[in-house]
């Protein structure tokens, strides 16, 4: 189940994207200009990509240079700030834009006063069974949430107290939850995603990156479908290196 305030949504993409990565393949071994190639004019977005898959996919051989030309840029929305964290980590060839606490905490002020729902604004993990980094099982119950939540209102409260004192933002901001929700902006190529995907998506990976990683999937697929349809079959939650 997917927390109902999580969004990423489309905000732009390199256009024909597998047509962009054939053509600078075919050029490593043309001995022309490859846009000067009939051939090159003729062929559509999904044959391009059946012919990366096939000669550049397949059998693993790691070539994956040309799948760094195309780019897209996904607007993030409603997730932690643990979250953040953990996907700007190990990350290569990701450029990140990110709501700044210093400029971004009247919807803070709005959850003290009554004004906005504590959980638009603060992550706290779905009731249920979990296991910490000692394989230790245990139970976040209705009991934990509900005073985690309490604790948010508080310090929401406290917040709203230290700027009306004259504190600076970004000297209030240093005693709220940690999970407060953040939006960014990433943009990322074809290559780059795909090392996301295997870092982020793999079954011991982090819940929130998890669904992060699950909602960019649609729009991975919808945008090279032929290389995703191959990264289905060999690489998704398979927690690969990381090409």
């Amino acid at each position: 189940m997917i927390d109902p305030y999580f969004r990423v949504e489309l905000i732009a993409q390199t256009p024909l994207p597998q047509r962009v990565i054939y053509v600078a393949m075919h050029q490593d071994y043309s001995e022309g200009f490859v846009t000067d190639e009939t051939e090159i004019a003729l062929m559509d977005e999904a044959e391009c990509g059946q012919r990366i898959v096939k000669n550049l996919l397949k059998g693993g051989r790691g070539h994956y240079g040309p799948l760094e030309h195309p780019q897209i840029t996904l607007n993030v929305g409603w997730f932690p700030h643990s979250t953040m964290q953990q996907i700007r980590t190990h990350r290569v060839g990701i450029s990140f834009d990110c709501q700044s606490g210093r400029y971004t905490g009247k919807r803070i002020i709005d959850v003290a006063n009554g004004q906005r729902d504590v959980e638009e604004v603060f992550y706290l993990r779905p009731l249920g069974q979990y296991t910490n980094r000692q394989g230790n099982k245990y139970t976040y119950t209705v009991a934990h949430r509900e005073h985690h939540l309490e604790r948010c209102i508080k310090a929401a409260q406290e917040y709203k107290d230290d700027i009306n004192a004259g504190l600076a933002e970004e000297h209030a901001r240093g005693l709220i939850p940690f999970d407060v929700r953040q939006h960014w902006v990433m943009s990322a190529n074809v290559r780059s995603l795909m090392h996301l995907l295997d870092l982020r998506w793999k079954a011991d990976a982090q819940l929130e990156a998890q669904k992060m990683c699950e909602l960019i999937w649609p729009h991975f697929q919808a945008w090279v479908p032929a290389i995703a349809d191959w990264y289905e079959q060999n690489r998704k939650h398979k927690a690969r290196l990381a090409p």
